[in-house]
């Protein structure tokens, strides 16, 4: 019995042993395999997308966000009360200043210029004959054969004959225009909104809703706001001469915003004083609106140009790293390794980032992959990958029913 156990434990210790000798085995193996990888990683090749820094002319814009607002806003009302007799128009016409649009009964402000003018017809003959008078009283009065008062109070009868019929022709001028306000003329060019008031109806100078709304399209007006910090640049831009402003749908995405411009347009006018409570300053811009892609009341994103640098040393803006000592870029070399190096960049939007220092022109710099590089390691310059289209969403199709 005893040596039964003395023979297990032999065997048992020489089993350990075993285990024990072939799992540091694997450990080591597995050690100079992830140093193996390791030099493999640090000599491996990193493929990555360059462009070249090229020179050219950068327009510099500032970004804002504005409302549309129309050039004029006009409700159209009657001047006089009356039957609406007639209504010219048509809701969403384009009409011009001076155009007819509605009709008013004008029966009754003829007539009453009809009566102006007899009387005043009436009057210029009371006048004359007063005035034939006057003429034989002031002989008489010279002769001794008539009072002079008979022909002073003559003469101040002739004066107030006269007055009447200034004060006939003034009812006449009157009457007049109230004869012309029954035909309502458009006041502006614009195009008309929905219809207020229906033929038939009694129209009255007093009414608030009027007959309908004309907002003039073309021309436009874009107001827009942009932070205090900016007003220097656009002051000085405004001053120099004509500043281009571009309105963009607010859903435009900036990288392609010169395929989705809805209208360009010229800075008009930079408000007078600076808002306290949001530090930013207000700013007009006027735009043709030909194509009518400008709306009033709709928000639109607004470019400003303020200025064009000539000749400027650009790069894609993706290319430009940041790190504790400043911005920098890699550099894919002639002999296909990444240098590290710092340089000065003047400006950078979402669309060009332009280079003042460190880079020369026709350096390649790397726009992909710089994330996986160090100063000097290996690369390979590998054409862009096109992006994937989006397959259009298939239409639903309803199911046939079946006979």
């Amino acid at each position: 019995m005893r040596r039964l156990l003395i023979l297990l434990v032999v065997i048992a210790t020489a089993a350990g042993g075993w285990w024990w000798w072939s799992h540091r085995a694997d450990t080591a193996a597995a050690s100079n395999t992830a140093a193996s990888g390791r030099g493999n990683n640090r000599n491996a090749v990193v493929p990555v997308v360059a462009s070249p820094a090229t020179a050219k002319d950068v327009p510099i814009y500032l970004d804002g966000i504005g409302t549309v607002q129309a050039l004029a806003t006009v409700t159209l009302k009657t001047q006089v009360d009356g039957q609406l007799i007639a209504v010219n128009f048509t809701e969403g016409q384009d009409v011009k200043a001076g155009d007819v649009l509605a009709q008013i009964d004008p029966r009754g402000y003829q007539a009453a210029l009809d009566l102006a003018v007899a009387k005043k017809a009436q009057d210029e003959a009371n006048l004359a004959n007063a005035r034939i008078d006057l003429a034989r009283y002031t002989k008489l009065a010279a002769n001794a054969y008539t009072s002079a008062q008979q022909a002073d109070t003559q003469k101040a009868t002739v004066d107030q004959l006269v007055a009447q019929v200034a004060g006939d022709q003034a009812q006449i001028d009157t009457a007049r225009v109230n004869l012309s306000y029954t035909t309502v003329k458009a006041p502006v060019s614009g195009r008309i909104g929905l219809r207020l008031v229906d033929r038939g109806n009694i129209v009255h100078a007093a009414d608030t809703t009027g007959l309908c709304v004309i907002t003039t399209l073309q021309p436009i007006d874009v107001l827009f706001t942009l932070p205090q910090q900016s007003l220097r640049q656009a002051a000085r831009a405004l001053h120099v001469g004509n500043v281009e402003v571009l309105a963009l749908p607010q859903d435009a995405d900036r990288a392609t915003s010169d395929n989705a411009v809805l209208d360009t347009g010229a800075l008009k006018v930079i408000d007078n004083s600076v808002d306290s409570t949001t530090g930013t300053i207000k700013l007009k811009a006027e735009f043709p609106n030909q194509s009518l892609q400008l709306w009033p009341g709709g928000f639109v994103n607004v470019r400003l140009r303020v200025e064009t640098v000539a000749g400027a040393l650009t790069i894609p803006p993706v290319a430009v790293q940041r790190g504790p000592l400043g911005t920098y870029v890699y550099v894919a070399k002639a002999d296909n390794t990444a240098e590290r190096r710092a340089v000065q960049i003047g400006h950078q939007d979402d669309n060009v980032a332009i280079v003042t220092g460190g880079l020369a022109d026709g350096e390649r710099v790397v726009t992909d992959g710089a994330s996986r590089l160090s100063d000097g390691s290996k690369i390979t310059v590998v054409e862009p990958t096109p992006p994937v289209a989006t397959p259009p969403r298939a239409a639903r199709q309803r199911p046939q029913k079946l006979n």
